[in-house]
């Protein structure tokens, strides 16, 4: 089924390109959680397509604790800016990645 702008697709594994866009926020990550993470391992991922892309990654961060991440990057025109928007923290491996 194809994804609608403004909708949020089907969950997929995290590739190389989500794990960059991951490494990119991690200290911003770190300090909205107060903490530096003993691993920081993109496992699936979302996107919504706005007026930019929004990324709902569930990022694995130590043992069993994995953080939800809202990663907002602009357009190509606006410069590709990639921003840590919001992140659900005491997330499982089990907890599906949804719109937050």
């Amino acid at each position: 089924m194809p994804m609608l702008c403004g909708g949020i697709g089907e969950a997929v594994a995290a590739d190389a390109e989500i794990q960059q866009l991951c490494d990119t926020v991690r200290a911003d990550a770190e300090t909205k959680a107060g903490k530096t993470f003993d691993a920081f391992t993109a496992k699936s991922y979302a996107k919504q397509i706005v007026a930019g892309t929004n990324y709902f990654v569930k990022v694995h961060v130590g043992g069993d604790e994995h953080v939800h991440l809202r990663i907002y990057k602009t357009l190509p025109h606006a410069g590709e800016e990639v921003s840590l928007s919001s992140m659900q923290h005491n997330k499982t491996h089990a907890d599906p990645v949804a719109y937050f």
